[in-house]
């Protein structure tokens, strides 16, 4: 944790040319299990080599239903996309690649399941991560009793870095931005502000879950230190039926400023829709996920309600990687919508694969010792989210935190801090009240 301003020092993304070009798509399809390209036959963790022709075979388990469905969906299209691309170019090592994807409802136990039977009955070569750091902590065990690399990019709380698994085999690379430091950019933001025009109070509601209160807590301890009165902090169970009251209790507080500890849309959506109806519009609203899953969440709250909403991430669909914005238009042309429509965890699920790619062509197969070897070997890889560079716990080093917003009644996701980085537009310091 640092001490002194800036408490974020990095302030650019770093650019970098991938020679990756995105081809033909594979069709999304809806059942709980999918694949794209044919089955091919059990094989052991650690088999493999250039000279075979048998398809990698890779499992996930994502959320396909539950509370996080509309995160799940994403991330089934970004492993897809990925997927197809690399078997529209000859695969990896000459081998085309198959995706097992199980459905796990948001549910920590089923996730579990889904991985024991995808290395002991489905004997995949490799897995990739489900999303968020709720189910990525128990899953990511089960891949390391059982020797495999757990290439993810949903699970960033310090939780899943710091289980006994991961620190006995350090099996976990998490190809995103650790979310512990993410809303540091916004504090600095306050920090910059002449005192006068600072918040002079906030609330911090945080849904019970390991991704949405570490970022929220250390927002909370900076932001006292810079002396924004608290008004509100309490964590609260992660269900629907919470987030009415929470949210109540938040508005009769009536805070210059919120920020909410969440980790789906429908939370967001919640405190949104409770918000209105109590005629209470903070002057500033950022939270820690949601706003950032695109079109999911505009059409979940409305356009006009998204008006000024913040987020922290890593990427956004603007940024200025040359195989981000082809993966962005190719997505486009095979979903639909605008490119401020494609959230984030379609370009967290396809850095995943990216990574295991040059893993694998790196280390010439799919041995799982070898590959976890190898990546923790300080090389720079390349993404669509920029580069990434692991620690020994498996944390992107490189990553980058920014803050993105909302703007032009909910027509444009744009960066808007840090301050003076690249790409970075002028902020909606205020948030516009509510629409009906």
């Amino acid at each position: 944790m640092r001490s002194n301003l800036p408490w974020f020092s990095k302030n650019a993304i770093i650019i970098s040319a991938i020679a990756l070009s995105v081809g033909a798509l594979a069709a999304c399809t809806s059942s709980s299990s999918s694949s794209t390209s044919t089955p091919t036959s059990a094989s052991p963790k650690s088999s493999g080599s250039a000279a075979s022709s048998a398809p990698i075979n890779i499992g996930a388990s994502l959320s396909l239903h539950g509370d996080f469905s509309a995160d799940g969906a994403n991330f089934e299209q970004g492993y897809k996309l990925w997927a197809a691309d690399v078997n529209a170019h000859g695969g990896i090592n000459g081998r085309q690649v198959k995706l097992t994807i199980l459905d796990d409802n948001s549910d920590p136990n089923q996730a579990v399941t889904n991985y024991t039977t995808l290395i002991n009955t489905d004997h995949v070569d490799l897995t990739f991560g489900p999303f968020s750091s709720l189910l990525t902590t128990p899953t990511s065990a089960v891949a390391a009793r059982a020797g495999y690399a757990f290439i993810e990019g949903a699970g960033g709380a310090p939780t899943v870095f710091n289980t006994p698994s991961n620190q006995s085999a350090h099996n976990v690379f998490d190809v995103s931005l650790p979310i512990a430091d993410e809303m540091v950019p916004f504090v600095n933001y306050i920090a910059s502000l002449p005192a006068s025009q600072r918040p002079k109070t906030a609330a911090y509601p945080m849904a019970d879950d390991p991704f949405a209160d570490p970022p929220v807590q250390l927002a909370q301890q900076k932001l006292s230190a810079l002396g924004v009165k608290t008004v509100y902090s309490k964590v609260f169970p992660a269900e629907s039926t919470q987030y009415t009251t929470q949210a109540g209790l938040v508005a009769a507080q009536h805070p210059d400023l919120v920020v909410l500890g969440s980790t789906d849309v429908p939370t967001v959506q919640a405190f949104i829709k409770a918000f209105a109806q109590q005629h209470y519009t903070p002057k500033m609203f950022i939270a820690a996920a949601g706003p950032d899953q695109g079109a999911a969440f505009t059409k979940a709250v409305g356009a006009g309600n998204a008006t000024g909403m913040m987020v922290p991430n890593g990427w956004y669909p603007s940024v200025a990687i040359p195989a981000s914005q082809a993966m962005v238009a190719e997505y486009v042309k095979q979903y639909g919508g605008t490119p401020s429509a494609v959230g984030a965890d379609v370009a967290e699920a396809y850095s995943v694969g990216q990574v295991a790619a040059q893993a694998i062509t790196a280390t010439g197969g799919v041995d799982n010792a070898k590959i976890i070897a190898w990546l923790h070997g300080g090389h720079t890889l390349d993404t669509v989210q920029g580069t990434v560079k692991f620690d020994s716990l498996g944390q992107n080093g490189n990553a980058d935190a920014f803050i993105f917003q909302w703007q032009d009644n909910g027509k444009n996701f744009v960066q808007v801090l840090p301050q003076g980085a690249a790409g970075t537009v002028a902020i909606l310091a205020t948030k516009p009240a509510w629409s009906s």
